[in-house]
């Protein structure tokens, strides 16, 4: 699955502790995320969208194989 976290979350001018601390978790979470390390929850990558306003989407793409 491919992510365009990153490019969202600056759009909103937002950093990574921000943004992890608007989500509830770590920045080492929002990090892993970002680096296509680690897929969220339903629930998480509901809420990412919310706050970034967008899309699930928008932001997370799936790919072959996913």
């Amino acid at each position: 699955m491919k992510t365009k976290v990153v490019k969202f979350r600056e759009a909103k001018g937002l950093s990574a502790v921000d943004f992890a601390r608007e989500c509830g978790v770590s920045r080492q979470t929002v990090h892993a995320i970002e680096k296509e390390i680690f897929k969220p929850t339903v629930v998480l990558a509901l809420k990412m969208a919310k706050i970034l306003d967008a899309k699930v989407e928008e932001i997370f793409i799936l790919e072959k194989g996913d």
